[in-house]
């Protein structure tokens, strides 16, 4: 049976901890770029949560936010219309899809090792 993207994501995450447990050195690989936790601000902590999570995993739940509240623009559907808690992340009342990772890199820093 298929694992889904956040099972594999967990088990990576373990993975990752068991390493470096018994190493005492920071691990390598697969925990870097896109699947490296990140740490949300507390503006983007009021859509995804507050928890340490990969940057795909972030977009994946701003993402499931936008679709929930129905706040892609029904003329062109590569726009999103903020809603005041996107408006906090965006800084303007609509940003295209390809903007959306921009804006959210503002909100993200990386965790420390």
């Amino acid at each position: 049976m298929a694992r889904t993207a956040s099972k594999r994501g967990k088990d990576e995450t373990k993975a990752a901890e068991k390493k470096v447990k018994a190493t005492d050195k920071p691990v390598g690989g697969a925990r870097g770029g896109i699947t490296a936790p990140v740490t949300p601000s507390p503006e983007l902590a009021e859509i995804v949560g507050k928890d340490d999570l990969p940057r795909s995993q972030m977009v994946k739940k701003v993402w499931d936010y936008i679709k929930k509240h129905d706040l892609q623009d029904e003329k062109d559907k590569r726009n999103i219309n903020a809603d005041a808690k996107l408006e906090k992340i965006f800084g303007k009342k609509q940003a295209s899809m390809f903007e959306m990772n921009k804006f959210l890199s503002a909100h993200l820093t990386a965790v420390k090792a």
